[in-house]
């Protein structure tokens, strides 16, 4: 007895979904590995690339430099996150008489996770959006493979280096994010709500640890180059015109704010899960 057409027809579109959808978990595989690799070759063979890219991202260009770039962008986001513990923090812990603890809210939580996430998303947002943008117009312009046609290995030339300079734009980048966040955090709750300093300063030496800012930093590093490598993919793959590229930026935001949660998401797992680097003690 054989099967209706209709169940063979939904049979074969599911079968030729599931093949397309493992041959571009190939594709990307291949060019996530490709790009990391060529790594080191990019800053050999393309140093003033890598420079050009590193003051493009920080920086930024046109009228994006005239605030300041991705670093002013970063760094208000990472103030008003942490602006939100000083209020939110002050005003749940006086509910229970321990508005003291506030300084260790701000130790501990801008550190381990809102100034990592806050900073993950920025940097999509901006130099990850705008690396898709432009990768998307040279593929659609056909200056990709103009390059190729050349003898340039573009994937190292356009992708590795963008990755190079994302991951080295963004240790001052989220050096000024962490010091906004405190900031924001120490002058609400000592300024706004009237917390003796010497309270507040107190409890934030207290918690913070130098080895929750280098695991920060390192969080920080990782979902840079997780954001990049996306990004680029999907410039480099971009197809359909304007249009194309423009469906290409929204995808790859949305997969690297994903993978940026998975990796912070793991590696706080793997540094804190067990005992959590925190002991409250009078």
């Amino acid at each position: 007895m054989t099967a209706p057409p209709e169940a063979s027809g939904r049979t074969s579109e599911a079968v030729g979904k599931a093949i397309d959808s493992t041959r571009r978990l190939g594709e990307q595989t291949y060019f996530y590995g490709h790009a990391l690799l060529s790594t080191a070759d990019a800053v050999r063979r393309y140093p003033g690339e890598v420079l050009r890219l590193i003051a493009t991202m920080g920086m930024g260009t046109g009228a994006l430099a005239v605030i300041g770039g991705t670093v002013v962008i970063v760094g208000f986001l990472t103030l008003t996150t942490g602006a939100l513990i000083a209020v939110q923090g002050y005003n749940t812990l006086s509910n229970v008489g321990i508005e003291a603890l506030t300084g260790f809210l701000g130790a501990f939580l801008n550190v381990r996770f809102i100034a990592p996430a806050t900073a993950g998303v920025a940097l999509a947002a901006t130099i990850g959006a705008g690396a898709t943008a432009q990768l998307g117009a040279m593929r659609i312009n056909e200056e990709i493979d103009a390059l190729e046609v050349m003898g340039i290995r573009a994937i190292t030339y356009l992708a590795s280096t963008r990755i190079v300079a994302g991951v080295l734009a963004v240790v001052p980048i989220y050096t000024v994010a962490v010091l906004m966040s405190f900031l924001a955090t120490r002058f609400g709750t000592t300024i706004i709500y009237g917390q003796s300093r010497g309270v507040y300063d107190h409890y934030f030496s207290t918690f913070l640890h130098p080895s929750d800012l280098g695991w920060s930093f390192a969080e920080a590093l990782a979902m840079a180059a997780a954001v990049m490598a996306v990004h680029t993919y999907y410039g480099y793959t971009a197809t359909g015109g304007p249009a194309g590229v423009g469906e290409a930026v929204g995808r790859a935001v949305r997969t690297s704010i994903t993978a940026g949660v998975f990796i912070l998401l793991t590696i706080t797992l793997s540094v804190y899960g067990q005992s959590g680097n925190f002991h409250l003690s009078g």
